[in-house]
């Protein structure tokens, strides 16, 4: 399975489902679907989300309080599905998916007409049963590829995925960064020798000159940090602030400049 992305880039939101509450994620995806967004990813809260940044932890923290598991995540992709054709793409970490066991998290995912899942610390080298659930039910496996991995494992990584490839921009944890890496292009151009699917590039992505810029050489930026640190300063008005935020970093490049002060006026007022 692939997923469908029609703008160049196109615009991948994070979310962490639950926080401040499932309702609001729902009201929050369903903005950014309506702002520009065309891809959904429905961010798991966990308890040790060791590849994310202070932003997200404190959201996963929050959403764990409200008692958010898995099981609600994918009931409430059905219900954004319901209204969207967005693509939607479960974000987890691997134990909350081995808990539910794999053959039942497929087996959920697909009957919520979700589109596939990205496990953050599930190697390539241990997912054969992964892929197995995953593909019986036709859905799109999405794996992350990091500017140290080496050229064996970017062929393997791209073997293995469907629907897209998550090109992580640089080495460490999610967060906001003032300029992207060069490591970032330099992957997507790795990739492009081993893979034609569409390849999204992630981690640090929050201004619109990034957004463009990733734009130059890769088929989808994907904004998680710079969203879900809105949604903390936006009590109240979250769906609003996010589908601000998201129109800001997607207008064309002509209007860059207006824009970045418009993402920029976006985050520090809320």
């Amino acid at each position: 399975m692939t997923i469908a992305f029609t703008s160049r880039p196109t615009l991948v939101a994070y979310l962490t489902c639950g926080d401040p509450d499932l309702r609001t994620t729902r009201d929050v995806a369903l903005a950014a679907i309506s702002a520009g967004a065309e891809v959904i990813e429905l961010g798991v809260p966990f308890s040790d989300p060791v590849a994310d940044g202070p932003v997200i932890q404190r959201a996963s923290e929050r959403a764990l309080r409200n008692g958010v598991s898995l099981d609600q995540v994918i009931k409430l992709a059905a219900e954004i599905r319901r209204v969207s054709d967005a693509g939607l793409i479960i974000f987890s970490y691997l134990n909350p998916v081995l808990r539910m066991g794999l053959e039942n998290f497929a087996a959920k995912a697909a009957d919520a007409a979700i589109d596939g899942a990205l496990i953050t610390d599930l190697p390539v080298e241990e997912a054969n049963e992964y892929l197995r659930a995953m593909r019986k039910r036709n859905l799109a496996t999405v794996f992350l590829a990091a500017p140290t991995s080496t050229d064996e494992r970017l062929k393997r990584i791209a073997e293995v995925s469907t629907g897209f490839v998550y090109a992580v921009s640089r080495t460490g944890v999610t967060g906001t960064q003032k300029e992207l890496p060069q490591d970032a292009q330099k992957l997507v151009q790795r990739l492009r020798k081993v893979t034609k699917l569409p390849i999204a590039v992630g981690f640090g992505i929050s201004a619109p000159e990034q957004f463009a810029s990733v734009g130059k050489y890769a088929d989808a930026a994907v904004v998680g940090s710079a969203i879900v640190q809105v949604i903390e300063r936006s009590p109240g008005k979250e769906a609003q602030a996010v589908a601000e935020l998201v129109k800001a970093l997607s207008l064309q490049p002509s209007a860059i400049r207006k824009s970045s002060n418009d993402a920029r006026r976006v985050a520090e007022a809320h």
